[in-house]
């Protein structure tokens, strides 16, 4: 396997440690680096398959504290923005994508380590404006969950409901991202590589668990994707 698929999968694994060990960073993780590694649409689009079974696995886990409502009121700004941010894709030449997946993301990771609120998300409404956001950042940078992190932030939302139902929200926006998008130009063996790596990521983020501080292992998270941001940024300005 050339290096460059290795690193691929290596980043795979380790934004499945994140997701495991923080319940909220498997995209932020591995998706910059699977844009440096695999282009900008390929590496979202491989990123958006491989949440979709991160989603499914973790929401299997914790199905019972799903808040259905407040999850499909964040579906539809999702469902509504995927057209957008396929648009988007299509659109934008390598060099622009790579820069604007990368600031996109740094952007997010930025906002979510500030810790701030945005009052407009307390008000009715708020919740699709939320989807939105995370839909459209999840067809162009693969990284929807920063937005829904913002809003739980703002709305004082449970951990114990958060997770199960940003799950679900994932899961309608990359399913339609990736319908809207069309497949990863991957083979079939480097998908089955990465799930394997996920899967082992996922072990390995069950072990740590018990041996990593949750504000550790969040530090860590955000550190790595903030560096793969900053990278991506980097091979965009170089390639114009």
């Amino acid at each position: 396997m050339p290096v460059g698929d290795l690193l691929a999968v290596a980043a795979v694994a380790l934004g499945a440690t994140a997701q495991r060990l923080t319940g909220l960073g498997f995209a932020l993780v591995a998706a910059p680096f699977l844009v440096v590694l695999l282009g900008p649409r390929t590496g979202v689009t491989l990123a958006n398959v491989l949440s979709i079974a991160i989603c499914l696995i973790v929401l299997a886990g914790t199905f019972r504290h799903l808040q259905r409502r407040l999850a499909a009121t964040l579906a539809v700004g999702a469902v509504v923005a995927v057209p957008l941010g396929a648009l988007v894709v299509r659109t934008l030449p390598t060099p622009a994508l790579l820069i604007g997946v990368g600031t996109l993301t740094a952007a997010s990771v930025l906002w979510v380590v500030a810790g701030r609120e945005l009052r407009l998300l307390r008000r009715r409404g708020g919740a699709v404006v939320a989807g939105l956001a995370s839909g459209f950042c999840n067809t162009t940078a693969a990284t929807g969950g920063p937005p829904l992190a913002v809003y739980a932030a703002s709305t004082s939302w449970s951990q114990r409901a958060f997770v199960p139902s940003v799950q679900l929200v994932g899961l309608v926006s990359n399913g339609l991202s990736v319908a809207a998008k069309g497949p990863p130009a991957v083979s079939l063996p480097f998908v089955a590589f990465c799930g394997v790596a996920m899967a082992a990521g996922l072990l390995g983020g069950q072990f740590l668990t018990r041996r990593v501080s949750e504000a550790h292992a969040r530090r860590a998270m955000l550190l790595l994707a903030l560096g793969g941001s900053l990278l991506a940024v980097g091979k965009g300005v170089t390639s114009l």
